[in-house]
């Protein structure tokens, strides 16, 4: 049995993962016809919209979409016929932390993946390859094909495929047009091998073979919870070494650097900051810690929420920087937070660490204007809204106004926080910030961003994280 040569792909869910993937392999794949769908009738309207207004912000997309959008790819609400024509069908659906019953707080909620797999054999009429690209649990796939033998169409074949993506947000098209590698999964059967040189074949059209990884269907799966935990476990790393340069007067830029020149270890993933966000890795970790629970592994499992609890060690710990730093109280005080999303290059704020300092500055009652170039503000609303539950969103917006520019944001406050790094930041007028701001005034860089002695120069007291004040 050949391989099948893909002429048509479906991705169901026009979300970070599915939308940037197969926009790109659309654009570099001009025979193969793309169909990304959704249910999200507003989310579709955005990927068609004439100004190209994409629901998602990400550098080089818009570039993408305008080269591929009307020729071979195409954004739909009719998930039926898309699932029907597809040779290939990427399964791109959200896998949020579970909120309630068993593993909650921990386990992935896979009732969009269950749903998805379920619609596809529902609707499917001929043979189908079938690729997780959603972040799932090591053996979904099984689940996923158990569903779609069960419920399959007599004479309809359908082969299981993980393909997990590596992206990272705000170089999200960089790393799809070079990417490290690309892992494909497969059952090690004749079938499925032939499944994994199909999808092998699609991204050879711009990737070097040798760039194209194929493992076993359960190492793929798991190969993903693990790249992600070990990254963050690096920032992890260097964020708790940040809190003993704090306290000994060394400099976690000098540790970092002089650690990076290891060539065991390398530079990248020590830069010190407020603490890790994201849509992947506190939810892959806790992934992974559940994962661990149910083999009876305590121990890796106490080893890998370790992470976590250290990432949220550092917002807490930053926060608290900022209150005794303002004499042991902010109440009443009026705070400027620059940045909401998670990271700079992105309008995403999933377990953003400007949502933890906010909610922390507000249990204190202090004031907090907020401004981020990306983030939506009916985002910035919800996302405080579910921080800070038992408080109505009336109350919340008595404390907290979001304004359209940093410069606005820093007028006449007793502190500014860099919350995301923001490169336009760098720019800001910080005489004209410090003539207007009340004195003594105060600036807490949580993403090593700015320039501490220019600040200082200025007349700024400067707090820094991973910066002790000792010589």
């Amino acid at each position: 049995m050949a391989p099948v040569q893909v002429k048509k792909i479906c991705c169901i869910g026009a979300g970070y993962v599915g939308g940037p993937t197969c926009a790109v392999i659309a654009l570099k794949c001009p025979h193969i016809t793309v169909t990304i769908v959704d249910l999200n009738q507003a989310r579709v309207d955005a990927w068609n919209s004439k100004d190209f207004d994409l629901p998602i912000y990400e550098p080089g997309l818009v570039d993408v979409v305008k080269q591929a959008r009307g020729r071979n790819l195409f954004f739909s609400t009719d998930v039926d016929k898309a699932i029907r024509e597809a040779d290939l069908i990427f399964v791109s659906v959200n896998t949020p932390t579970k909120k309630s019953g068993v593993g909650a707080g921990f386990a992935a909620d896979l009732n969009y993946v269950e749903s998805a797999t379920r619609r596809i054999a529902a609707v499917a009429t001929s043979d189908k390859i079938v690729v997780e690209k959603s972040t799932v649990p090591c053996r979904t796939a099984e689940s996923m094909r158990t569903i779609l033998e069960a419920n399959s169409k007599p004479g309809t074949h359908f082969d299981i495929l993980s393909n997990p993506e590596f992206l990272a947000e705000g170089t999200a098209i960089t790393d799809l047009f070079s990417p490290d590698r690309v892992l494909i999964g497969s059952l090690q059967t004749e079938s499925g091998q032939n499944a994994s040189q199909a999808l092998a074949a699609v991204y050879a059209n711009w990737i070097p073979k040798e760039r194209i990884l194929t493992v076993g269907l359960w190492s793929s799966e798991l190969s993903k919870l693990a790249a992600n935990a070990m990254l963050a476990q690096r920032i992890s790393s260097v964020n708790a070494l940040s809190a003993i340069c704090e306290a000994t007067g060394a400099n976690i830029d000098e540790v970092a650097h002089a650690v990076g020149f290891d060539s065991r270890i390398g530079p990248k993933f020590l830069r010190a900051s407020v603490g890790f966000g994201g849509s992947c890795f506190q939810k892959d970790i806790l992934n992974l810690v559940y994962l661990s629970e149910s083999l009876h592994l305590p121990q890796v499992a106490a080893y890998w929420r370790q992470v976590v609890e250290m990432n949220e060690y550092q917002k807490s710990r930053f926060s608290k920087t900022v209150v005794d730093t303002l004499f042991n109280t902010i109440t009443g005080k009026h705070i400027a937070v620059l940045g909401f999303a998670f990271k700079a290059d992105t309008g995403d704020t999933r377990e953003s660490a400007s949502i933890s300092l906010i909610r922390d500055f507000l249990s204190e009652r202090a004031y907090v204007t907020i401004y981020d170039p990306k983030v939506e503000v009916a985002q910035i609303w919800q996302d405080l809204q579910e921080a800070c539950p038992t408080t109505p969103l009336a109350q919340i917006q008595k404390y907290v106004n979001i304004v359209h520019s940093a410069a606005e944001a820093c007028e006449q406050k007793e502190a500014i926080v860099i919350a995301t790094e923001w490169k336009e930041f760098l720019d800001i007028d910080w005489q004209h910030v410090y003539d207007l701001m009340t004195k003594p005034a105060f600036v807490f860089d949580g993403r090593l961003l700015l320039d501490a002695e220019k600040l200082t120069k200025i007349g700024f007291t400067v707090k820094t994280i991973g910066r002790g004040g000792r010589v």
